[in-house]
């Protein structure tokens, strides 16, 4: 063959196998699948997340579904000029019910005087229920502190004030029971939270002794039934008399003992220098 034609046919399947080599490659590279770049992981947004609103005010107790102020309320006007807790509120003045620590407690009030203040202070006067609820605790025990008298630990027992203070003849006087008087009598009528034992689980102080606390409710078969007074319906006046709880500096289980200390014979407007109350919400 001569070698002019031998070149050419190396050369044409120099060609061939070049053609066939850059298809190979080219379908390959079609086959196969690009790598992917490798994407960062995005971090999730940060929220900062408020802490859970408390579910009552400062001078306030949660317990069970409600909330109870700490102490029994004294009075300011709504102007933010205090009150003094040893005088009656004034007919036409509007009170604000407050609850705070090592202040002298109201007396001298009545249960409609106590509801105005207590709305005064966007609360309320607590039921019978709520506030035997929070004297006696989750295990209804007969005394904040626990199931049995400890004495000393509550403002309770003292000798009676209007007989130390005007002899025998307060007797037969009202004015003796409202007399400013009678509540500055040293050692009688302690400040909130004076007596530190005398507080509940809740942190609740002085729902036995100091001051008679007045509730909302008035005397009724209800009412009976809703709380376990010790000494039962005999002892309550008639119906839709008002009801203060808890006894006062002088009390000696006349009408119960703890937290079913129950006084019910007075109507809603009586007052005198024993009968106190602290707001719920």
């Amino acid at each position: 063959m001569p070698v002019a034609m031998l070149v050419d046919l190396r050369d044409l399947r120099l060609g061939l196998l070049l053609v066939a080599a850059v298809t190979a490659g080219c379908e390959e590279s079609a086959a196969a699948p690009r790598p992917v770049a490798s994407a960062k992981p995005v971090a999730a947004p940060v929220v900062s997340a408020k802490p859970p609103a408390p579910p009552c005010p400062a001078d306030m107790a949660h317990v069970a579904s409600f909330c109870i102020d700490r102490y029994e309320a004294h009075l300011t006007r709504v102007d933010g000029a205090e009150h003094s807790p040893y005088e009656r509120p004034k007919a036409g003045e509007r009170y604000v019910a407050v609850s705070r620590a090592g202040v002298v407690p109201q007396g001298y009030v009545s249960r409609e005087e106590a509801e105005a203040a207590c709305a005064g202070a966007g609360k309320r006067l607590c039921r019978a229920v709520e506030w035997y609820r929070a004297c006696s605790g989750a295990g209804g025990d007969a005394y904040p502190y626990g199931p049995k008298l400890e004495k000393g630990k509550c403002n309770v027992g003292k000798p009676h004030l209007l007989t130390k203070v005007f002899g025998h003849v307060f007797f037969t006087k009202l004015a003796h029971y409202n007399n400013p008087r009678v509540n500055q009598e040293p050692g009688f009528l302690a400040k909130t939270g004076e007596y530190s034992e005398c507080v509940t689980d809740s942190g609740v102080f002085d729902m036995v002794g100091n001051l008679h606390e007045w509730v909302a409710d008035d005397v009724s078969a209800k009412l009976i039934k809703e709380v376990p007074f010790e000494k039962g319906d005999q002892w309550f006046g008639k119906r839709g008399m008002g009801v203060f709880m808890g006894g006062y500096f002088s009390s000696h289980a006349e009408h119960g003992h703890g937290c079913r200390y129950a006084t019910a014979t007075h109507a809603p407007e009586y007052h005198d220098y024993s009968t106190g109350f602290r707001c719920c919400k």
